[in-house]
């Protein structure tokens, strides 16, 4: 992956750099060089996000106490609702289920009432509306939308609005939307008093048998 030695026990780069790796693929699969140029402005786009970094830890401070949430993509970004919540487990020791919107639909939305927190994944593209429509729907019942998107009518709606720059294509948006989750989910940490390097029950090095 060329990403150097990863040295957090709740990694991130190995994450991002494996999603830039497919990307690689795709583009070598292209005749084009209109596929490897959008992905070469992705490291950019992932600065733009950093550079929100402050805010991000200002946002946390409101789930300090925040003891379950439910995480939400679709199409592209539905591995990135099981990333961000994977990372909020490992270093927040709280209940995180990640789903696809349609599958929330089917019944696991029942658990929603007031001020339930519901991270929503909606970067511009193919799905974009169908996760607008879903967040409204979350948020008539009564749950607290925190958004990841680059659409100013979906982050307006939020409680929590973490956005993305604009311009990255779809099918590239997952590098760059899960950081905001990921920034999310060390600054919790951080205010919760607890070491993101030292996670609670976890080793760097896991043996599966």
């Amino acid at each position: 992956l060329h990403a150097g030695p990863e040295q957090s026990v709740a990694a991130t780069k190995t994450y991002t750099a494996e999603l830039a790796a497919l990307a690689l693929l795709s583009c070598a699969l292209d005749t084009g060089e209109e596929r490897l140029e959008a992905l070469r402005a992705v490291p950019a786009k992932v600065e733009q996000v950093l550079a929100h970094e402050a805010d991000v830890a200002r946002l946390v401070e409101r789930y300090r106490y925040m003891e379950t949430c439910v995480v939400l993509g679709r199409g592209y970004n539905y591995a990135t609702a099981f990333e961000i919540a994977l990372k909020l487990k490992e270093l927040n020791y709280l209940i995180a289920e990640s789903y696809s919107s349609a599958d929330f639909m089917h019944g696991p939305i029942a658990v929603v009432g007031s001020g339930f927190p519901a991270l929503v994944v909606a970067p511009s593209g193919q799905m974009y509306d169908t996760m607008h429509h879903f967040s409204l729907e979350l948020k008539s019942r009564g749950a607290e939308v925190l958004a990841i998107s680059d659409r100013d009518e979906l982050l307006s709606e939020a409680v929590t609005p973490l956005p993305l720059p604009a311009g990255v294509p779809e099918w590239l948006s997952p590098i760059v939307a899960v950081v905001p989750g990921q920034l999310f989910a060390l600054h919790l940490t951080l205010t919760k008093g607890n070491d993101p390097d030292r996670p609670l029950g976890l080793k760097k090095v896991t043996i599966t048998r």
